[in-house]
């Protein structure tokens, strides 16, 4: 199909989209939910609306939750938050089999479990250049030498992700970290739409060229990374030879970084970034507040731990 008629399509697709205001699915990843979580699929307003959101940056950096632990003190339950937290605690534990429930119980559970996480915007191109755009919050930092990514994919029976195979047939991709102000562009993106729509398109989002790879990054992104398929690993289930994951792992080979979203140091303010997440369901996150923890040196916790466990003896 033409580019022209794809352009002529996306108007009605949009307007369809939002109409419906529906849970749409992603390459059959379900519980993405376009536009705001603030609606139901049915109009009406959700059991977790909210108030106006807030505009205004709200990062602060804040002291830790005990400033005053010392080594062995374990959870400080005399005080607050601990102390309501050791409440809470005689209530007990639910424990799952996960060996005992299908996959359609266990992703819930466990994306809501492993939070906040943080979400890739990837940005491919196909074998033959068509462009594809797309959410993923199954992606983690992996080392910095060599500085490596990771994105994996579930499969799903209907449809195999446009993504993945683009990555795996032409070794190339980018990243783009998602923020606050373009949020619902990015969430977008992960509409089901076929394949000859241009999610680029749909979003409004802007193509930036990438120097050492084909596919563009975000514009509108603070950081946009360019990176080069290091290798892919097949995952299926203990005594199956089906395959349900593919593990991505990206070479970074250029990082942009907005000069606005720097500090002094040239590392990336947080409070700039104003980075968003995602938690469990339909729920997305934003930064709200940040305490600072130096990892302690052995030379000076050597003495209290050691004369700790000589008075325990």
């Amino acid at each position: 199909m033409s580019y022209l008629h794809k352009c002529r399509r996306l108007p009605t697709l949009a307007r369809r989209l939002v109409d419906r205001r529906s849970t749409l699915y992603k390459d059959g990843t379900p519980n993405i939910r376009l536009f705001s979580a603030m609606g139901r699929s049915d109009g009406e307003p959700s059991e977790n609306s909210g108030q106006p959101f807030n505009s205004t940056a709200s990062f602060r950096v804040t002291d830790p939750p005990n400033p005053n632990w010392q080594p062995r003190q374990g959870l400080p339950d005399q005080v607050e938050p601990g102390k309501s937290w050791k409440v809470e605690e005689e209530k007990g534990w639910k424990t799952w089999n996960l060996s005992d429930i299908s996959p359609r119980e266990v992703y819930p559970l466990l994306t809501s479990c492993v939070v906040p996480r943080p979400i890739a915007l990837v940005s491919t191109l196909s074998s033959d250049g068509v462009p594809n755009l797309a959410p993923f919050s199954y992606f983690s930092m992996v080392a910095h030498n060599p500085p490596l990514l990771s994105i994996s994919f579930s499969h799903s029976p209907q449809k195999s992700k446009d993504t993945k195979e683009n990555i795996l047939a032409t070794k190339q991709f980018t990243v783009s970290i998602v923020s606050e102000p373009f949020i619902e562009a990015a969430n977008v993106t992960s509409v089901d739409a076929p394949a000859d729509i241009d999610e680029w398109n749909v979003s409004g989002l802007t193509r930036s060229t990438s120097i050492d790879v084909r596919p563009p990054w975000v514009k509108e992104s603070a950081i946009g990374l360019e990176c080069e398929l290091f290798h892919s690993y097949e995952i299926c289930p203990p005594n199956s030879d089906v395959v349900t994951n593919t593990l991505v792992l990206g070479l970074i080979k250029r990082a942009h970084v907005r000069e606005s979203v720097l500090n002094a140091s040239g590392t990336v303010d947080p409070a700039k970034l104003r980075a968003v997440s995602r938690l469990g369901g339909d729920m997305y996150a934003r930064i709200g507040e940040g305490f600072e923890l130096s990892r302690p040196p052995w030379k000076v916790m050597r003495n209290q731990v050691i004369s700790g466990a000589s008075e325990s003896e």
